[in-house]
């Protein structure tokens, strides 16, 4: 008789607005997904349903060896509860882990967002065959996750690689955190958009007429555009921009001695614009010994990141 030995997780990606769900095999292929508006629900407890009933359809009976859970904001790992930070409704101490596994008879991972991404790069992304990968998410804030000796750094309660909030210039900026001068403030795809904005105060620039020709706001991505064009803010936008961005890569460089530096979010799309620039500052700031022994690559697991991270935390290597 045929046993079946294959293993199946569901990962979950949650977000403010939207709950995405896949079923995986152990290869780490997508079996089928499910998708979720979460607008019009009013408790937490409401939610996890809806996301045990999306568990159970999206599995269509197949027997699970686990659920993993990405969610933004701080999660306490090890005790499976989100402790605070999304725009979903009662969103504080969720015990995802003992409602869901109570529920499911599964085993239920949780992690923060930053580290699912960080977790997926590393097992089936661009962090792949890396022993120490520091993965790094520049877009509306920073994110980041740290991966030390094949295992995922997670810290004594779970908040382990908040990068974004090191400081790097005591009396600079404000910080949403309370903190002034965040490596956040100076490097993130905000960061940019605010650099631009200023110095479009007295200098006209193309950044504005590519943004109005798309009906957007000024983001990241029109100075990069403008920037192709040789635009003089864009450059001094995007040249002060990769100055900092390389400022913060070389802290984490001599702090955890990756040998890969995955770079993702909003920001990473800017492909030659940016790659070639980043790694060029940030070899120079690095001390003598750690040059040559990283490369920084952009993540190559675009919008499932989260999902396929939330899965590999079952991933048996």
């Amino acid at each position: 008789m045929l046993h079946n030995t294959e293993q199946y997780v569901v990962g979950i990606d949650l977000g403010g607005t939207k709950i995405a769900a896949a079923l995986f095999n152990s290869k780490g292929e997508i079996l089928g997904r499910e998708r979720m508006e979460t607008a019009n629900a009013r408790t937490a407890k409401e939610v996890v349903q809806r996301m045990i009933e999306m568990i159970r359809s999206v599995a269509r009976g197949l027997p699970l060896s686990g659920v993993g859970l990405a969610s933004p904001g701080a999660v306490n790992s090890k005790d499976g509860i989100v402790l605070h930070g999304t725009n979903l409704p009662e969103w504080e101490q969720v015990p995802l882990k003992k409602w869901m596994g109570e529920a499911l008879g599964v085993d239920v991972q949780v992690v923060n967002d930053a580290n699912a991404a960080a977790w997926g790069e590393y097992v089936r992304g661009a962090g792949k065959g890396s022993e120490n990968m520091v993965y790094v998410t520049f877009s509306t804030g920073i994110g980041a996750g740290i991966v030390l000796d094949g295992k995922l750094m997670l810290g004594s309660t779970s908040f382990a690689g908040e990068l974004g909030h090191n400081i790097i210039q005591p009396d600079g900026p404000a910080c949403s955190c309370g903190n002034r001068g965040c490596w956040e403030v100076f490097a993130s795809g905000t960061a940019i958009r605010d650099a631009a904005l200023a110095f479009m105060q007295s200098k006209s620039s193309a950044i504005a007429e590519l943004a109005a020709a798309c009906g957007e706001p000024v983001s990241a991505k029109h100075v990069f555009e403008a920037y192709k064009q040789a635009d003089e803010v864009a450059v001094q936008v995007v040249d002060r921009a990769v100055h900092y961005m390389a400022l913060g890569l070389a802290n984490a460089v001599h702090t955890f001695n990756p040998d890969r530096i995955v770079v993702g979010g909003g920001v990473s799309k800017a492909g030659d614009q940016l790659f070639p620039a980043l790694r060029e500052q940030t070899e120079k700031l690095v001390m003598k010994p750690y040059r040559g022994t990283f490369e920084i690559v952009p993540a190559g697991l675009q919008d499932d990141v989260g999902l396929i991270g939330a899965a590999a935390l079952f991933h048996q290597s």
